[in-house]
């Protein structure tokens, strides 16, 4: 069976490269009716903390990334680690060494000296030297001094590194924590973990954890380093370019299921199909098709793609969606029509949540125009004119967009004017605003009471 697994380290939030990791690991897992597992690696004491943890699983549960296994933290697992590295101790294929900080800048102050790459030199490998008193030792592992690690990268295709570029790991710190690659080899072998999908900042950790596993006699999972992600200027993805929290994009009023339509194609595509569910994804997912050059973010693409989806979610669930966001910018709701409604009539102009909500407000704000705009649209040629219309809407008996619309054009009729010449001032004094959807939808949807009562404060009958 495929088992996948995501293990972030809860140093901070769940961001734009990490959820992409855990959206294709998730994805390859049910692609293939396997199961997913989340790991939380969090073995750097100083950085994680309970808000990060926090901050990952709801990012994912927000995205719908639901996992079959964990969280599992590594700092639960701590006995099982020294139990392992004991086992390498027995077998010698690994050691202590009771090299001090100290002695450890040195020796890489004199390598970078000399002009050589910054290694330990394995000086405790085969000492038969006496333990220094005082020094608590870590472990590290005998890396084969000879030959090579060749691995076939799902993604990358073929890898093959020199054993002589890599030196002797630290395994176990002296407090007993595991260091990152090995904590991951054990906790992949422990929770026999098929394929390793991850960000390709790791290929150069895979030789060393591969030499572990062979160490342990253990099969190897197969791995798959995807492409980092560049900003639109060609630099490592940052909080410029939108590299923010996973849970800030639903804050400003993105959908879930745009942002994970975006993140798939950030690196992997399906044809030329651009917008899709999270259904047809997983049907279509597979690592073939994952490019080997890194993607690039682009924001406005991403707002595109949330409009697309944004207009495919029914009006019901938009308005109950949009309905908080207008009440956390003071809108009344039970002033104007339903959330339904005017979801309806603004979705098709509104990119996120947010800016539908923004545009709600001319339903359920008080906005006012200022006096300057009502001297400019309010001539004397037109002054008449809209208290005619005033006098032609309240005596409508249906309230409706062809009713209304009947009354507008009697009026600019009989005036001699042309519709800008009502519709600005009329969407003003009602909306506060010099720009709407079309006057007789949205005078509509606003509802008789509102907008009569707004004329009629220009206009008194």
């Amino acid at each position: 069976m495929v088992r996948t697994r995501f293990a972030p380290s809860p140093t901070g939030y769940l961001h734009i490269g990490g959820a992409r990791t855990a959206l294709f690991s998730w994805a390859y897992a049910r692609r293939h009716g396997g199961k997913f597992v989340l790991r939380i690696e969090d073995t750097d004491l100083e950085r994680s903390t309970e808000a990060s943890v926090q901050a990952i699983l709801d990012g994912m549960r927000w995205l719908g990334l639901d996992w079959d296994e964990g969280p599992i933290h590594q700092m639960q697992r701590l006995p099982r680690y020294r139990e392992v590295a004991e086992r390498l101790l027995r077998e010698g294929r690994a050691y202590r060494c009771y090299c001090t900080r100290e002695e450890l800048e040195q020796m890489r102050a004199a390598q970078r000296a000399r002009g050589e790459k910054p290694r330990y030199d394995g000086r405790w490998r085969d000492s038969k030297d006496a333990p220094p008193p005082g020094v608590a030792p870590v472990i590290r592992f005998k890396n084969p001094l000879g030959g090579e690690v060749t691995f076939h990268d799902l993604v990358k295709g073929p890898i093959t590194i020199s054993n002589g570029e890599l030196d002797d790991l630290v395994l176990l710190r002296e407090d007993g924590v595991p260091t990152y690659n090995f904590g991951v080899v054990v906790d992949d072998l422990d929770m026999n973990i098929t394929h390793v999908i991850r960000g390709d900042d790791h290929v150069n950790n895979t030789p060393r954890q591969i030499n572990i596993f062979q160490a342990l006699g253990a099969e190897l999972p197969q791995f798959a380093h995807v492409p980092m992600i560049l900003g639109a200027d060609g630099e490592r993805l940052s909080k410029r370019h939108g590299a923010v929290s996973v849970m800030q994009y639903a804050e400003e009023g993105y959908l879930p299921e745009a942002l994970l339509n975006y993140l798939a194609r950030l690196g992997w595509s399906h044809g030329d199909e651009e917008v899709f569910s999270r259904d047809q994804f997983v049907g279509w997912f597979d690592l073939a098709h994952v490019s080997r050059s890194p993607a690039q973010f682009d924001a406005e693409k991403l707002r595109w793609i949330n409009h697309q989806h944004l207009k495919k979610r029914s009006d019901a669930e938009l308005g109950k969606a949009a309905a908080p966001r207008v009440e956390a910018r003071g809108g009344k709701l039970r002033d104007g029509p339903s959330p339904e409604k005017a979801a309806a009539l603004l979705k098709d102009r509104a990119e996120t949540l947010e800016g539908l909500a923004e545009s709600m407000m001319i339903f359920y704000g008080d906005a006012r125009a200022t006096p300057g705009q009502l001297a400019e649209n309010l001539s004397d040629e037109v002054r008449p004119a809209l208290a005619d219309l005033v006098a032609r809407l309240g005596a409508l008996g249906e309230w409706n967009e062809t009713a209304i619309m009947s009354a507008v054009n009697a009026v600019l009729n009989e005036r001699k004017l042309k519709l800008p010449r009502i519709a600005m001032p009329v969407r003003l004094i009602v909306f506060g605003r010099a720009q709407t959807p079309n006057l007789g939808p949205t005078l509509a949807v606003a509802g008789k009471k509102r907008v009569l009562e707004r004329l009629r404060e220009q206009f008194p009958a």
